[in-house]
């Protein structure tokens, strides 16, 4: 996961990228808590208008 002011991407497996704002955090998560290489839950909300989103994003932990 990367993570910007006030936004970040989400890093699939085959190498997509979902980007998600701070806005999109499950309610409790905080934002700044979420470091480059943490590992997250969210679901996917494919838009065919403005392309994929992550929602409801979660950490799961450190991926060190």
């Amino acid at each position: 996961m990367m993570v910007g002011q006030g936004h970040g991407f989400i890093r699939l497996r085959d190498g997509r990228e979902i980007y998600f704002h701070r806005g999109d955090m499950q309610e409790g998560c905080v934002f700044n808590d979420l470091q480059v290489g943490d590992t997250v839950t969210f679901e996917l909300l494919e838009d065919p208008v403005s392309g994929a989103r992550a929602l409801r994003v979660r950490p799961n932990g450190r991926s060190r």
